[in-house]
């Protein structure tokens, strides 16, 4: 891991993300995966909210959240195809569990690119919760959410229908909150911690998801036999592929990341933090030999499609070029072809010994069965 940090002014993904169309061939894709579902409601009906009120945290301080009023007319409406959704999310639209549900609130972000809306979801007979999300859709966002299932450790439920986007919540402690509350605890095993940081930056660039500052990924604390294991989880995806800077599809360059990164420099030494790299970028890669057709095809139709401005993706294949010491993102000319070439660099010594691995595997050689066995 790289000790220095980029300054404020530049270490900024960019403020406003243009949203990209599904295209035909994306839209294919995802029906072919079961990606694509018919949606009881769209994220435009959401948007019919009469006024809002503003949502504060447990210590009184102002969220980008505002929780949103309806007509109950519109309320109604909202709550039956709300719930059906919920089950399409989680029982394959089973509706026989229904009646149990019903749809405690529903939150607004005026910060985010895709406009989300937060739908809680409530058992009325023992008060137990849930949340999704309701976005809009947008290509870059749909490929990072493919690449989050098939390349990280997590898997990951999302639909689209037309214009919207339905994500299931993934659970865990916000990455601000950590770091300000529980980075200190007594309880807190830094060292494990510092390793998953680690293994986290690399499969962030590894796969090229941008924008990951402490309050766009979750952290997941585990109790284990002596102590906690950790897991880094990304929640925003909207910076797949997009931007022209190298360093911000690396976490450790956040500024808002730097007590993460002491961290990794205090508990971990040079042969260790190398060491963690090596064994994320091997879990990669006997992922992306394991889902190796649907990623193929998925990066072939990125390497098709539009999911970022010209100028980001020569700043972007120009940096690769140093970093990998080579010319050969200069041919690229999409964000889908640089992510398909910088996977194959990345990953390219750990994909030859699986081959290598693979090749290496005989056939069991049996003896020939007595025709006299059973007489």
């Amino acid at each position: 891991m790289d000790t220095s940090l980029i300054d404020e002014l530049n270490d900024k993904p960019s403020r406003k993300k243009l949203l990209y169309p599904v295209n035909p061939e994306l839209s294919a894709y995802l029906k072919h995966q079961g990606r694509e579902v018919k949606l009881p409601i769209s994220h435009k009906d959401l948007l019919n909210f009469t006024w809002s009120i503003p949502i504060k945290d447990r210590d009184g301080n102002y969220t980008h959240w505002e929780k949103a009023i309806y007509d109950k007319r519109d309320w109604d409406f909202l709550k039956e195809g709300l719930v059906k959704i919920y089950a399409i999310l989680k029982t394959e639209g089973d509706m026989s569990f229904a009646d149990q549900l019903d749809v405690a609130r529903i939150d607004y972000c005026n910060f985010g690119n895709s406009l989300p809306f937060r739908i809680r979801i409530i058992n009325k007979f023992n008060a137990n919760f849930d949340h999704y999300y309701m976005k809009i859709t947008d290509a870059s966002r749909i490929y990072g959410l493919e690449m989050e299932h098939i390349l990280s450790p997590n898997r990951i439920t999302f639909y689209t229908d037309g214009g919207t986007l339905v994500e299931e919540h993934i659970p865990g402690l916000p990455g601000d909150v950590f770091l300000s509350q529980y980075l200190d605890h007594p309880e807190t095993n830094k060292t494990r911690f510092a390793k998953e940081f680690v293994k986290f930056n690399e499969r962030c660039f590894g796969r090229l998801l941008g924008d990951m500052r402490s309050y766009n990924f979750v952290i997941v604390s585990t109790p284990d036999i002596e102590g906690y294991q950790y897991r880094i989880r990304a929640i925003d995806f909207d910076q797949q592929s997009y931007e022209g800077r190298k360093s911000l599809y690396m976490p450790q360059f956040f500024k808002e990341n730097n007590r993460f990164v002491q961290t990794v420099l205090a508990h971990l030494n040079k042969e260790s933090i190398e060491q963690y790299k090596a064994e994320e970028r091997s879990s990669m890669a006997f992922r992306v030999a394991a889902g190796r057709f649907r990623l193929m095809e998925l990066l072939n139709i990125m390497s098709r499609d539009i999911i970022a401005p010209i100028a980001k993706q020569k700043q972007l294949a120009e940096q690769l070029n140093q970093h990998f010491h080579t010319a050969a993102f200069s041919r690229c000319n999409s964000m889908g072809q640089i992510l398909k070439l910088h996977l194959k660099y990345m990953l390219r010594e750990n994909l030859k010994l699986i081959q290598e691995k693979t090749r290496s595997l005989k056939k069991p050689v049996y003896p020939p069965v007595s025709r006299n066995i059973g007489k």
